[in-house]
């Protein structure tokens, strides 16, 4: 029943908030706007709104839009330079999981000597501490999948080591001021919607099954469940839902906060080491892939019957009760969402890569293999893999 809890950021949420964010109080005078390298904040007009909001608060604004869907850390070295040459005193992320994963680490070294992976507590990292105050954030997310406006994380790859990390747990990596609002995401793909709302599911089903799991992070991954169960098809077959889209948007901030109560498993872990060798791999539809034959796995050790049926029920399965109706459940949603029949193939990916992809898995983000209630060998974790492969 032991928990500790500390989550300090301002969340402002709801359709329509980020009309108001020139009302909250600025961290700074000079902001780093950060987007990705697409053209989607540009195309639905939401960096235009964020520049006026700034400036109608008196902050002056840079912009660095470089961000890829899977952040690597010679572009977050890029942007702290960035922001030291411009004098920024804050930076506001707008974007989705990558935008803001990336921002915090941006921030910090914008603030630190040394290289990003000198902090890195996995793989090579050189695990040193943070010894000056990062830049504040403030998020604005555009998606609804990591939960990254609301927790002190980021994930980052090294394209030098084929490594993708988690970065962070500093308390000053918390965004001071989180904006959620649910009209920024209509304009989010059908698939994109789907791969970013598994996403957020996997951080709370793997919160749930965690060693760590406690009274109140199952309060916020059960209520998560709930309203991706419910939502999240609709919010794929019809993106200007804005009921779905609002309990979707909702569900992945449940599903950020949860991760600072309790951990996600070996799961991520695996995807991570999926996404490390191919850049390309959506992180959410990696986690699609590999879910069905994970979950199964620990379905048939009766790693914890009980969380799994509670599982199903949350997930719209109210007659659950056996613990792999939530496998079922799952497949259900999945194929709702039409993303069914993912393949590995389609990234590029090989059956051969099994061994190397479990083992990859375990020497980066070892700890959340530990978070597991019955240990996932390297034999089982490549299994699954080979499994899950098409």
């Amino acid at each position: 029943m032991s928990f500790r809890m500390y989550v300090p950021t301002r969340i402002v949420f709801g359709s329509g908030t980020l009309n108001k964010l020139h009302r909250q109080r600025m961290p700074g005078k000079k902001a780093m706007i950060v987007i990705s390298n697409g053209k989607s904040t540009r195309a639905n007009g939401s960096l235009d709104r964020t520049t006026a909001q700034l400036e109608q608060a008196g902050v002056q604004t840079v912009l660095f839009d470089k961000i890829m869907a899977n952040p690597l850390k010679s572009t977050v070295m890029e942007g702290a330079a960035f922001a030291r040459e411009n004098g920024c005193d804050f930076i506001v992320a707008l974007g989705g999981g990558s935008v803001m994963d990336a921002s915090k680490a941006i921030a910090a070294m914008a603030t630190n000597d040394g290289d990003l992976w000198d902090y890195v507590y996995g793989g090579t990292g050189g695990r040193q501490r943070i010894a000056n105050d990062p830049l504040p954030v403030i998020a604005i997310t555009t998606t609804a999948g990591t939960g990254s406006e609301v927790d002190p994380y980021g994930v980052i790859s090294n394209e030098e080591t084929n490594e993708k990390i988690g970065f962070g747990g500093d308390d000053r990596l918390f965004p001071q001021i989180a904006v959620v609002d649910p009209e920024l995401m209509q304009s989010v793909p059908p698939r994109f919607t789907a791969f970013q709302g598994f996403d957020a599911l996997f951080h709370s089903t793997e919160c749930y099954l965690a060693k760590s799991a406690n009274l109140m992070s199952d309060m916020y991954a059960l209520t998560a469940m709930e309203n991706i169960g419910t939502y999240l098809a609709r919010a794929v077959q019809d993106g200007s839902d804005m009921e779905a889209r609002e309990h979707v948007a909702f569900a992945n901030t449940l599903s950020g906060v949860v991760m600072t109560l309790s951990s996600c498993t070996s799961e991520h872990a695996m995807e991570h080491a999926m996404s490390a060798y191919h850049h390309n791999l959506p992180h959410g539809a990696g986690l699609i892939m590999i879910s069905l034959e994970y979950y199964r796995y620990f379905v048939e050790q009766h790693a914890c019957d009980d969380r799994f049926i509670r599982m199903a029920q949350a997930l719209g399965k109210k007659d659950a009760d056996k613990p792999e109706d939530f496998v079922t459940a799952l497949a259900e949603l999945q194929k709702a969402c039409g993303v069914d029949q993912l393949k590995m193939s389609d990234y590029g990916m090989t059956r051969e890569e099994s061994k190397q992809l479990a083992e990859n898995a375990r020497e980066t983000m070892g700890a959340l293999f530990r978070a597991d209630r019955i240990p996932l060998s390297d034999e089982a974790c490549a299994e699954i893999f080979e499994k899950s492969y098409r």
